[in-house]
């Protein structure tokens, strides 16, 4: 069924660590052989194999309209038949940067550059820069890509400063990092009174989608925004996942908090490496070149990717997008939910707009403590077996899954059928 995703994969090996290009594409989590994919249009994917799948992945969250939507690529054909980069200003940055500061209020300027990473990476400088300070606190089971001083899980008691979680990484880097619990507000109160001088910004997933899909409390979000309001420390909202993923104004405009910073990518980019940094204009003003805030990129804002993203968002935003997008994510959900219940399966499922997240536990969790008491083994079970009736879910207990617009009742249907016989195989097991 996989002979030649499994040739590839061992050829992969020879040439490329671990035979892939990120490390979650491996399989490590679930087992087995990544599957390598010629195409994909719509909801669905094709192997190399020629096998097909309902793609509950979308590249990550990217894919918010399907794959290979035929408008997108036409306007991105006309982009690339006029250049493929140029390494100055166009036209096109500017429309998306309007489209940007439209769309979320909280975003009085912003700046283009090609992945979240980036993007957050340059946001927490740039928040350096603006206060003067040094401390950035995060929270555990969060991801805001792979710079150094992220790369930290929490350390050994309440209110004590991180580890790195990777090798290369110097400890004298993430000392400058406060790792926290998602969703306690109190353990919040008290970082700020006892670091609250220090601590420079405040980075959130405002939903988490590195830790599978968790959704913060109202109480969460807003101390968080009181707490940095009162301590003079900037509010970062890691939009990369979320941003016009979950609504129009994405997770902040959900439970209307308005944070510093913002950062922005995976739909965006439609598809294509793009991501963006944005906030208060008193604080941009501190980037360069007019501020002494360095952040440079040569394919920032680069026009065949810019193009993309602009296609998209374009068709994201219209009248009524969200509504139906998150009607569909809600049946697949609760249906999911309804077939588990039925197997006698203990299982959970949550969502907002275009994510959601499925547990093998009772209920739906609301911390990462909580999430690592799912059972994993079901969940890779379930995997595999999703995966031989032709539905491809993230390779991982710990990540969110993605619906598209392409997304209809047929797909949503052959999804739970699927699951039907996959939850009994769970029981049975």
């Amino acid at each position: 069924m996989y002979e030649r995703s499994q040739q590839l994969f061992e050829a992969s090996q020879r040439v490329i660590p671990g035979g892939v290009n990120s490390p979650v594409r491996a399989f490590r989590a679930v087992g087995g052989t990544p599957i390598f994919f010629r195409e994909g249009k719509g909801a669905w994917l094709v192997d190399v194999d020629g096998n097909r799948y309902i793609d509950y992945v979308g590249s990550w969250g990217p894919a918010i309209l399907g794959h290979a939507h035929p408008e997108v690529l036409a306007e991105i054909a006309a982009a690339a038949s006029r250049g493929l980069s140029f390494g100055a200003p166009t036209e096109l940055e500017l429309e998306m940067a309007e489209l940007i500061t439209r769309s979320l209020p909280s975003i009085e300027q912003v700046r283009l550059v090609s992945s979240g990473t980036e993007a957050v990476m340059s946001a927490l400088r740039l928040a350096r820069g603006f206060t003067g300070r040094s401390l950035i606190v995060k929270f555990e089971g969060c991801y805001h890509g792979h710079s150094d001083f992220l790369l930290v899980k929490a350390g050994s008691g309440a209110l004590t400063f991180g580890n790195p979680t990777s090798a290369g990484v110097p400890p004298e880097l993430t000392s400058k990092t406060l790792v926290l619990d998602y969703n306690d507000p109190q353990q919040a109160e008290d970082a700020f009174r006892r670091y609250g001088a220090e601590i420079a910004a405040v980075v959130l997933e405002p939903v988490a989608g590195n830790m599978n899909f968790i959704r913060p409390s109202q109480d969460f979000v807003e101390t968080l925004r009181r707490l940095c309001t009162e301590h003079g420390a900037v509010l970062i909202f890691d939009e990369v996942m979320t941003g016009f993923r979950v609504g129009p104004q994405g997770a902040q405009g959900v439970f209307g908090i308005r944070p510093d910073l913002t950062t922005l990518g995976k739909v965006i980019g439609g598809g294509m490496p793009v991501g963006a940094f944005g906030g208060r204009r008193d604080i941009m003003a501190k980037l360069a070149p007019v501020g002494p805030v360095y952040q440079a990129g040569t394919l920032s804002g680069n026009p065949v990717a810019v193009t993309a993203g602009l296609a998209t968002l374009k068709r994201v935003l219209a009248p009524g997008f969200f509504e139906a997008l998150s009607a569909t994510t809600s049946a697949l959900a609760e249906g999911l939910v309804r077939e588990a219940g039925q197997a006698g399966v203990a299982f959970s499922a949550a969502s907002l707009g275009g994510m959601f997240g499925i547990f093998f536990r009772a209920t739906a969790p609301a911390t990462f403590a909580q999430v690592m008491e799912s059972d994993k083994e079901a969940f890779n079970r379930f995997f595999h077996a999703m995966l031989r009736r032709g539905v491809y879910l993230a390779p991982s207990a710990f990540e969110a899954g993605f619906v598209s617009a392409a997304h209809g009742t047929a797909e949503i249907e052959a999804t739970l059928a699927a699951a039907r016989e996959a939850f009994g195989e769970s029981r049975a097991a």
